[in-house]
């Protein structure tokens, strides 16, 4: 039983908490389109297929990540833009995070994977048919706790 203890001890300081969040909604914050969280390096993200327009993109971090300054630079809000299930996010506010992550695109938006890299998360994108995540999926869970007050 001595021996388990360092290593166990080990992972679990070695692996900390660093999830982060975010939601996607029309530009009027009126419906969801999509949810997405990391675990570990990957982020997993859902989307419905059957949008294309202007997003409001909302991250959120626990207290402790922000404490700990684990995604330093990330706002809490951005613009965006979902076209056939890709979402990028509008960059010309954000030029600085831009930059760090790699080209934009030619209309001034970053995808959302190439986004992420600078966090070194990589993005898994699963669409829907859907104006929300699946509703027995643990994101939409979170998509229907979140209170959109305290986001606007």
């Amino acid at each position: 039983m001595k021996r388990l203890l360092p290593p166990l001890l080990f992972f679990a300081l070695a692996t900390p908490g660093q999830t982060l969040k975010l939601i996607v909604w029309d530009s009027d914050m009126q419906t969801k389109l999509g949810a997405g969280e990391s675990s570990g390096s990957k982020f997993s993200l859902q989307l419905v297929k059957d949008y294309s327009g202007p997003v409001k993109v909302i991250f959120s971090q626990s207290a402790d990540e922000k404490s700990r300054n684990t995604f330093s630079s990330l706002q809490s809000s951005y613009d965006g833009l979902l076209k056939n299930g890709q979402l990028s996010l509008l960059t010309s506010s954000d030029e600085k995070a831009a930059a760090a992550a790699g080209p934009v695109t030619g209309n001034g938006s970053l995808p959302l994977g190439k986004f992420l890299q600078q966090y070194k998360l990589s993005l898994t994108t699963q669409t829907t048919g859907q104006n929300s995540a699946a509703p027995d999926s643990p994101l939409s869970r979170d998509l229907h706790a979140t209170d959109i007050s305290k986001l606007k």
